[in-house]
């Protein structure tokens, strides 16, 4: 069942911020990976080919639990710095579940929270609520 939900998605390898825009709200939820820096470093130094079958079954968990969350949105901006935003797109426009889904990637740097919330707010054109 699809909704009018839109959503704006920050994200990178480490963590998925998962933003809802709900009327003038937005309601977040964050998604980390399971691949850290620890993790990375321990199966790097046991064996280097095992570090990369890891990665890759650890990084599939993290995109497939972000895609469950976009499942019944309408529109979905992907944004952040990196790559990770385009792989999440590549597997989302291949993946038949999401064909009525219109989802935008969108490059930008490291940011805030705030500002975070202010790029979804321009993309969507949602007004902030008044303070």
């Amino acid at each position: 069942m699809k909704t009018n939900k839109l959503t704006g998605v920050w994200m990178d390898y480490s963590k998925a911020e998962i933003m809802e825009v709900q009327g003038e709200l937005i309601t977040s939820k964050v998604i980390e990976s399971d691949f850290t820096f620890e993790e990375k470093q321990h199966s790097f130094f046991r064996n280097e080919g095992l570090m990369h079958k890891k990665e890759q079954r650890l990084e599939g968990e993290y995109f497939k639990n972000i895609m469950k969350e976009l499942a019944t949105c309408k529109q979905v901006v992907l944004f952040g710095p990196g790559d990770a935003k385009n792989e999440l797109f590549n597997r989302i426009t291949s993946d038949p579940h999401f064909k009525s889904i219109r989802v935008s990637v969108e490059p930008t740097d490291k940011l805030t929270e705030n500002q975070r919330q202010s790029f979804v707010r321009n993309f969507f054109h949602v007004t902030s609520p008044a303070l």
